[in-house]
């Protein structure tokens, strides 16, 4: 995919709206700063669906770099629900063959704030809300809890 520079926003921003993802792990924000991901691929579980996904943040990752060593994706958005508090949007699916999940937090306007990559993780298909966490379900039924509050500090 080419993406033309549009109007000042960054290359995660226009990914988005274009409705694609770089197929690479990682938190990424519309001001083109990114942070690594760890996940394990689901794989590690199935068939004994409904287990946790370990998932731990790593080191700056280069957005641009990231781009230019990974293929984009097209995602396919599965659910959206509103944050308990209406201060926005979580929104997750997937991409790929199957084997990519996202995750993404939007603003109450809809605009991007953070997008979390997975390429091994697979489709989120629903979330529940635990306080300030959140818990995201994949297609297998796994559980992904994260820390809102924490991700927005990352």
């Amino acid at each position: 995919m080419q993406v033309v520079n549009g109007g000042g926003a960054g290359l995660v921003e226009r990914l988005w709206a274009a409705g694609e993802m770089v197929c690479c792990d990682g938190l990424y924000r519309p001001d083109d700063t990114a942070v690594e991901i760890h996940v394990p691929g689901p794989g590690a579980y199935h068939p004994e669906a409904g287990q946790p996904i370990p998932f731990r943040l790593g080191g700056p990752l280069d957005v641009a770099y990231a781009f230019e060593e990974h293929d984009t994706d097209a995602y396919d958005t599965w659910f959206e629900s509103g944050l308990p508090d209406g201060s926005g949007w979580l929104t997750g699916g997937g991409g790929g063959m199957g084997n990519i999940g996202y995750l993404a937090r939007l603003d109450a306007d809809r605009s991007l704030r953070w997008l979390l990559m997975m390429f091994q993780s697979n489709p989120f298909v629903a979330v529940e809300y635990e306080g300030p966490k959140a818990v995201f379900v994949n297609d297998w039924r796994n559980r992904l809890t994260l820390d809102l509050d924490r991700l927005e500090g990352a």
